[in-house]
């Protein structure tokens, strides 16, 4: 039977190329917490989940989210491969093509699916994207939300060539780093293990991650898989405590904020949102995944009603937040970071849970940053910054407007720090920016 998918397999001949943004592979290296470029610079991961991209979207409409994502700072795209539930004409995408002919899963690639794959994957490679690209979502508890069930009546021989397939169709994207899984911690590994195996045997460079289920991370539940590159945290609980975790066991591996709570879902508003970006790269995160509703699904079905349509959305609140972080974070030598994991910086005031003010210093000394839910007051042992006095800065989160801290320099001391009432979207957070004043500022 598996013979039978060995016809379709196309050898392909797309390529990158994109000089926008990242240099394309990205590797990882011993001792570094970040995945790194083709030059050896450190990739930040500014990603949204626009899952049914390819299986909801008319090539025309994919390119207009693309170019409104790119225009906002976004570099990386969680996408399906296939779509099971979450399109309109799932498993067909916007054309009505089927992934496969004549009703077989994982048997016969139907190529007309795979052109229009390949077109939107290519619009991405040319816009500088890194996709992460799940293969075969598995679906919530492995029921009729992906294709798990499927996949157990494929087996792993067909699953294993239908990775040898794709992974051939696909190498030469080489922004692409696959994601296994899919919101399941699988019964059966072995068909997980032989489609990402077949991947691999076709594509032995390229990244790989998994979405597994919430508050699973995936060194935890699959261990030291030959395919496993990236590590990740989901959670719908406070993003710190998992992020400093992993950050905390040192294992080894790049980490990133996966998936948490999206935009108009459980309740999650624009605060909430960057709550959770802040809390994760102040606490070892790489980068982090922001979503949003409808968006990831688009105009297909979800599992909360939405509230406006998916190109009204683009301009969310919450996106827009999305925007102040990547222009702070990129501003900045953020791959020095590390976390105020003992309290040495940040020494009161921390909060707890949603609330849990976070803390980081560059290694080099160059600056400090605190992120703040709540416009509690806070105390910060400036002692712990190398130098006799520090430039204290307030920046809005929502607007990225800065202010000086009153008194500002101020002497390398515990300091006691609290925001004015709210920020410009009337929210308490705000983020603390601390910069050692130099002798030659001194001075003036």
């Amino acid at each position: 039977m598996a013979g039978a998918l060995l016809v379709a397999v196309a050898t392909g001949s797309l390529a990158c190329g994109s000089e926008i943004g990242a240099k394309f592979p990205l590797r990882v290296e011993p001792g570094k917490r970040y995945p790194v470029d083709r030059d050896g610079h450190p990739f930040f991961m500014q990603g949204d989940s626009p899952w049914s991209l390819i299986g909801d979207l008319t090539e025309e409409d994919a390119n207009l989210y693309l170019e409104d994502r790119k225009a906002r700072g976004f570099n990386t795209v969680l996408v399906n491969l296939l779509e099971h539930r979450f399109s309109r004409n799932a498993p067909a995408n916007a054309y009505g093509a089927k992934p496969f002919t004549d009703n077989g899963d994982f048997v016969a690639p139907n190529d007309a699916y795979f052109a229009h794959a390949d077109r939107i994957l290519q619009k991405a490679c040319d816009l500088g994207f890194l996709v992460l690209l799940a293969p075969a979502y598995l679906g919530y508890g492995g029921g009729t939300d992906g294709w798990y069930q499927e996949m157990s009546a494929a087996g792993g021989g067909r699953l294993n060539t239908f990775g040898h397939f794709i992974g051939r169709r696909y190498r030469h994207f080489d922004n692409i780093m696959w994601v296994n899984g899919g919101d399941y911690d699988p019964a059966d590994k072995d068909l997980v293990r032989a489609l990402a195996k077949g991947i691999m045997e076709e594509d032995p460079d390229a990244l790989s991650t998994v979405h597994g289920g919430s508050d699973t991370v995936p060194l935890d539940f699959w261990g030291r898989e030959p395919w496993l590159k990236v590590n990740n945290v989901f959670t719908y609980g406070p993003v710190y405590t998992s992020a400093i975790r992993e950050y905390n066991l040192s294992r080894g591996m790049p980490f990133f904020l996966m998936e948490t709570a999206y935009e108009f879902e459980y309740g999650a508003d624009e605060y909430r949102i960057r709550i959770q970006a802040y809390q994760a790269i102040l606490s070892g995160a790489f980068g982090h995944l922001y979503g949003n509703n409808p968006i990831w699904h688009f105009e297909g079905p979800g599992l909360f009603r939405p509230t406006m349509g998916w190109k009204e959305a683009l301009d969310s609140p919450g996106a827009k937040s999305m925007e102040v972080l990547f222009a702070f974070f990129s501003s900045r030598k953020w791959w020095l970071l590390e976390p105020d994991n003992k309290n040495r910086l940040l020494v009161d005031g921390m909060g707890n849970d949603m609330g849990r003010a976070v803390a980081a210093t560059a290694g080099d000394g160059s600056y400090a940053v605190v992120y703040m839910p709540t416009n509690d007051a806070i105390t910060v042992n400036l002692a712990r910054i190398s130098a006799t006095s520090v430039r204290a800065l307030w920046r809005d989160p929502t607007s990225g407007e800065v202010t000086e801290v009153e008194g500002s320099p101020l002497k390398a001391q515990r300091t006691g720090f609290k925001p004015q009432e709210l920020n410009s979207r009337g929210y308490r957070d705000w983020i603390l920016e601390l910069i050692p004043q130099s002798p030659v500022a001194q001075s003036q």
